[in-house]
């Protein structure tokens, strides 16, 4: 008795660019029709997974990102906050052409001397200090374009005659005037902002910062 041998169905290649019919030469689970449609296929599946892949760590940090924000203290929306704005004010300085506040070295005398200092030559520094006077941590006019040299204290690029402070003072009359100083020094009120407060404070200086970075892209 002869058996007789069932031939395989018809199939169309799993190819999207080719979609022929073939019949599967080796096994039945056959998916394409030719060796260059399975490399295309295989690319295909790779892609797939890859793409799956960075979905997938990429709602794991979303994830992690919630966890945090849930941990949060006040303390570390504060320093959010303030990093916000420093951020903005530091870069909005810069955009517009500003010196440091302090030694009154321009921008590229800074960039000369201190240009190779990590973090580049220049930070956003609070003319009265958010240790002494924590009620202007955030407030814009309390906070400047510092060369890294008069952030950190050093005398060694002051204005003569004045120490890094009173080159500050000077400076800073000479931008916004004496008596917008003087009220700047004389502003005592507290500010208790709340956690929400806080991270619309972050939220809006952000933003600015992204208008600030656009508009001088």
């Amino acid at each position: 008795m002869t058996l007789s041998t069932r031939q395989p169905k018809p199939k169309k290649c799993q190819n999207a660019e080719c979609g022929q019919e073939f019949v599967p030469r080796y096994r039945s689970t056959e998916k394409v029709c030719s060796h260059a449609c399975a490399l295309v296929v295989g690319r295909a599946d790779k892609r797939i997974q890859n793409l799956g892949k960075k979905a997938i760590e990429q709602r794991e940090r979303r994830e992690i990102k919630v966890r945090r924000e849930k941990l949060k203290s006040r303390a570390d929306h504060l320093k959010d906050a303030e990093k916000a704005v420093r951020d903005y004010r530091r870069t909005y300085e810069l955009s517009i052409g500003s010196g440091c506040i302090s030694c009154g070295k321009t921008q590229a005398e800074v960039q000369a001397a201190q240009g190779w200092k990590t973090g580049g030559a220049f930070d956003a520094g609070h003319f009265l200090g958010k240790g002494a006077r924590p009620e202007l941590r955030l407030e814009p006019l309390n906070i400047w374009l510092q060369c890294k040299a008069c952030n950190a204290g050093s005398s060694k690029y002051a204005r003569k005659g004045l120490t890094v402070a009173q080159g500050f003072r000077a400076g800073l009359i000479e931008r916004i005037g004496v008596e917008a100083v003087e009220a700047l020094e004389a502003d005592q009120e507290p500010r208790k902002h709340t956690i929400e407060e806080l991270k619309a404070i972050a939220v809006e200086y952000r933003a600015l910062l992204r208008e600030v970075k656009k508009a001088t892209a």
